[in-house]
């Protein structure tokens, strides 16, 4: 738990709650996620300098509407309701929240009516743009009350208690379609809260590392499960930092993985000082992957012999006591979002399945940081841009891009593809544009025509999609003459190719990966 000034932000289960917490870090001042039902005991122990109510999609009024202890409001520490939030608190504090006959979705003008507090510094002679998404409203302020913006549909855009620190805004300031989402942020998180500007990530890096050091006992050794993608690389270069030779990097080639993976990953782990213990078990992956289809089984069959091995090599090392890997922010919010654990959609392979089999307790020095704080954390170790900018790749690897049986055939023929689309987007500048990039190679065949000659051989789809978090994401508007040149380049260099495809769909309702 950081030192620094915190804000916490209650989840009543809206769709922008992670943006909240993400535009307060971006203030360089730390937020976490808790659900709104959290206790007040838990609330006072996280001894927050501010707290924020989320929005949510539930009247106030429902049966089963969330809802936030009344003594809450009371504990002397400044509130920012949001939407729901802001209505949940008149309601709580004696207002009336009404079903609105003329529901607000959408950008709204807001006229500010006082430019002290939540609106300090801005403009007091024009109207702003905000983004309103809201079927009730507060119609009767509560007791000490009083509006400091209206728009046209919301007598009480925004309010402020007279006395106290408790204050609400109809829109949405966390999204980007709120011209003055940031200054509204800013102005409760440094001139209502009191913060300071203290969370970076050089700050953190310095502060992890002392705590990896106060956790872990001097003879003990730590295993990090290493892919070579930004998560586990910045999860092991801290831990080796903390730790230096106790800390055993161990990668293991899955026999799915894309062209040249292994040796290129070898190869830079070891140009920054990681002395990975290199297990090929590429074939007994393969054996197990024979004849299987349904991509669930998959993932469960690779996830399993994942343990195997790395069962196998912690008793090899010796000493073993911890398990370090790079679980991330938005992995630990699914598990404690009001909403719940979302249902699932699909396995993911995660090694955090290891500690209950090994009984290793876990080192998970980026639980705490979405992926953009990652890569700027990469930054400041002063890791190079090919692991900073790497595009995200499945645990699973190659299997879920296959769909179908995993055959050497098909994985020689995807490995090609996939590394002929890798190479067009950097040389066309567009894989950093991008979420992912990546081939998938399809379970049917078509006719063609090649020269003289009737072809009936596979069909590769590209799959290239716009995310922030891979929460949700969409296509990627590609350059048609980009797209021509990696169709012409798969067809005519990936022999049992004569057709390719690309995925115009988005998630939901479609996912990233095919299987």
């Amino acid at each position: 738990m950081p030192n620094n000034d915190k804000i916490l932000v209650l989840d009543f289960g809206s769709q922008t709650t992670q943006l909240i917490a993400r535009r307060v870090r971006e203030l360089h001042v730390y937020s976490e996620i808790r659900p709104c039902t959290a206790s007040l005991e838990e609330i006072k122990a996280f001894a927050p300098k501010g707290i924020i109510l989320s929005g949510g999609p539930a009247s106030v009024y429902d049966k089963e509407a969330p809802q936030v202890p009344r003594e809450l409001l009371d504990l002397g520490v400044p509130i920012l309701g949001i939407c729901y939030g802001m209505q949940l608190m008149a309601y709580l504090l004696g207002g009336k929240v009404e079903h609105s006959q003329k529901r607000e979705y959408g950008p709204a003008e807001l006229t500010i009516l006082d430019h002290k507090d939540l609106f300090y510094g801005l403009e007091p002679s024009r109207r702003y743009r905000v983004w309103m998404s809201h079927g009730d409203r507060v119609e009767e302020l509560p007791p000490g009350f009083e509006s400091i913006a209206h728009s046209d549909n919301s007598p009480y855009a925004a309010v402020r208690h007279k006395e106290k620190p408790l204050f609400g805004v109809q829109f949405h300031p966390e999204v980007a379609h709120t011209e003055i989402g940031r200054q509204v942020l800013a102005n409760f998180v440094f001139r209502v809260a009191g913060c300071s500007p203290s969370w970076t990530m050089k700050s953190f890096i310095k502060k992890t590392i002392q705590e990896i050091q106060e956790i872990v006992g001097p003879e003990e050794r730590v295993i990090c499960a290493l892919s070579g993608g930004i998560d586990s690389t910045v999860t092991a270069i801290i831990v080796h930092r903390a730790l230096g030779e106790r800390l055993v990097p161990i990668f293991v080639n899955n026999g799915v993985l894309r062209q040249n993976e292994a040796e290129s990953v070898l190869a830079l782990m070891s140009s920054l000082g990681l002395e990975v213990r290199y297990v090929d078990a590429s074939e007994r992956f393969l054996e197990r992957l024979k004849g299987v289809v349904d991509p669930e089984e998959k993932r469960r069959l690779i996830g399993h012999t994942f343990i195997e091995v790395f069962e196998e090599e912690a008793k090899k090392v010796g000493g073993v006591k911890y398990l370090a890997q790079g679980t991330l922010y938005p992995d630990v919010i699914e598990s404690v979002s009001f909403r719940g654990p979302s249902a699932t959609i699909k396995s993911h392979h995660n090694v955090g399945g290891l500690p209950e089999r090994m009984k290793l307790k876990l080192i998970e020095p980026l639980r705490e940081l979405f992926k953009d704080e990652v890569r700027e954390i990469a930054r400041e170790l002063g890791l190079p841009e090919d692991i900073v900018y790497r595009q995200p790749f499945p645990g699973p690897g190659l299997a879920i891009r296959i769909l179908g049986e995993v055959t050497k055939e098909r994985l020689r023929i995807l490995r090609q593809a996939d590394a002929i689309v890798l190479e067009e987007m950097k040389q066309s500048g567009w894989y950093r544009k991008v979420w992912q990039s990546f081939a998938v190679l399809l379970p049917i065949k078509t006719v063609g025509v090649m020269g003289d000659y009737r072809t009936y051989e596979y069909v590769v789809a590209i799959r290239c999609v716009d995310s922030v978090d891979a929460m949700t994401a969409d296509w990627t508007r590609l350059p048609h003459d980009l797209l021509a040149r990696i169709s012409n380049r798969i067809i005519n260099e990936v022999q049992g190719v004569n057709r390719v495809v690309y995925d115009i769909s988005s998630k939901p309702p479609a996912t990233i990966e095919w299987e």
